[in-house]
């Protein structure tokens, strides 16, 4: 059987949440990880948010900050 990494919202989501939470200094209560995900997703047009230049991702994160 082939191992294969679904690309789900299920996992965008997960995806977010690992790099939100990467770095120690914030959590995912501290932004608005379904938002990230629907305008990641509208942006990738796919749910594999690892092609997303990097500064467009944490400009959507910033965007969505709980304040």
């Amino acid at each position: 059987m082939e191992n294969t990494v679904s690309n789900t919202c299920e996992s965008a989501t997960a995806y977010v949440i690992a790099e939100l939470e990467a770095k120690g200094t914030a959590t995912r209560d501290d932004f608005d990880v379904p938002a990230i995900v629907a305008a990641s997703h509208a942006i990738a047009d796919s749910w594999d948010f690892a092609e997303i230049d990097r500064g467009t991702f944490w400009n959507i994160a910033a965007s969505n900050l709980r304040v």
